[in-house]
């Protein structure tokens, strides 16, 4: 039985870095515990995809049409069908300031997210920090040990298998599935899941079963009854918040000493000498 576009199976894999042997990624718990990788809580076995949709990496997910279920195969992924090529133009130089302002001391390796992207910190040297955004794994061959261990069949076990991929810590057991010839409906029943969470997972739900060939897909409860029910206890949060940030702002205003005023000083003095180096460069 061969694996084909859109075909929900489940997947053993290991991923490793071919140049150093390094293992980035696994479904086996024994193997992430001997690579060093084991997270706490993450669930571990075969996992359910489909196939096509990007669930994995796309190199990856484009060599698994054709394969056969139960059989192992190696596959080899250049580095622009994995993690992409690096690209010098993502090495950026910023200074020490920009960092410690956000009470942040870079060091060589330290991982830091700047402008809502990750970056990994090369050097450190005459208030310069050069910083890398290139993907950690970036111009390097990956080598994927992979089986499919079954192809699921029945429609009501592939909305299982989803729901399974994008919300793995639901309760099954309390989920009811409707599935018609082009209509998905999903009833998640009471479950001790946390809102925000559940909505995401209606969300990416709903486009893998489109990608599947479904047109009309229903969750109970849907992503506006969620919002609605929750709306008032954000508007209440943000109140509380903004009464606490207008007390903090009141009570952290000081009255001004030499000694404040010489920090000030010092500052700008510092922010100016900042500025006329970056202005140099």
């Amino acid at each position: 039985m061969k694996v084909a576009k859109k075909d929900v199976i489940r997947l053993h894999y290991t991923g490793k870095i071919k140049e150093t042997g390094e293992i980035f990624d696994t479904t086996y718990e024994e193997v992430a515990k001997e690579a060093g990788i084991y997270r706490e809580g993450a669930i571990y076995g075969p996992v359910p995809i489909a196939v096509g949709a990007g669930h994995v990496l796309k190199g990856l997910d484009e060599k698994l049409e054709g394969l056969k279920v139960g059989e192992k195969y190696t596959i080899e992924l250049p580095p622009e069908k994995a993690f992409g090529k690096r690209d010098p133009r993502l090495i950026k130089t910023l200074t020490l300031g920009q960092f410690k302002r956000h009470g942040v001391y870079p060091f060589p390796g330290l991982e830091v997210e700047i402008d809502g992207r990750r970056a990994r910190v090369l050097s450190v040297s005459s208030g310069r920090v050069r910083v890398d955004f290139n993907h950690p794994y970036a111009g390097k061959t990956v080598i994927y040990e992979v089986e499919v261990v079954e192809k699921i069949e029945d429609p009501i076990e592939k909305v299982k298998g989803l729901i399974e991929l994008r919300l793995p810590k639901i309760d099954l057991s309390k989920v009811q599935i409707e599935v018609g010839e082009k209509d998905v409906k999903i009833d998640f029943g009471e479950q001790t899941i946390e809102d925000r969470m559940l909505i995401l997972g209606e969300i990416l739900l709903e486009s893998d079963l489109k990608f599947l060939g479904y047109e009309e897909i229903e969750f109970t409860p849907s992503v506006d009854d969620i919002i609605k029910k929750t709306q008032p206890q954000i508007e209440v949060e943000e109140k509380e918040e903004t009464k606490e940030e207008g007390k903090e702002e009141v009570e952290a205003q000081p009255e001004e000493t030499e000694e404040t005023v010489e920090e000030k000083v010092e500052e700008s003095k510092e922010e100016a000498e900042e500025e006329g180096e970056e202005e140099k460069e």
